[in-house]
């Protein structure tokens, strides 16, 4: 990880919960994202989710509803949940220079 990445990140209040070769996992409050790197560059950012006493719960989109999703469960995601995940994704991609998703 680059020194302005590391900064970018420290600026919007985000850990590096994880990491390894190839993936880092990045954290806020109850936040978390994995992301992919390849030769020291990152390449991708996966789903973002919602940590919960299940594990990670993702948001999914069904008939037009957002919906928290974890191991074959689903519950309806409150607004507030919904801009958070959103908020923490465009900050993550961000700070790793990631394109934004249109």
């Amino acid at each position: 990880m680059t020194p302005e990445i590391a900064a970018r990140l420290q600026a919007s209040d985000i850990q590096v919960a994880f990491q390894n070769q190839d993936y880092f996992m990045f954290a806020r409050g109850n936040c978390v994202a994995l992301a992919v790197t390849v030769v020291e560059r990152f390449t991708s950012l996966g789903a973002t989710g919602i940590m919960t006493e299940k594990g990670i719960a993702y948001l999914i989109w069904r008939d037009g509803q957002a919906w928290l999703s974890t191991h074959g469960n689903q519950t309806a995601a409150e607004p507030e949940q919904v801009e958070a995940i959103r908020r923490f994704s465009e900050d993550v991609k961000a700070a790793l220079g990631l394109k934004k998703e249109i």
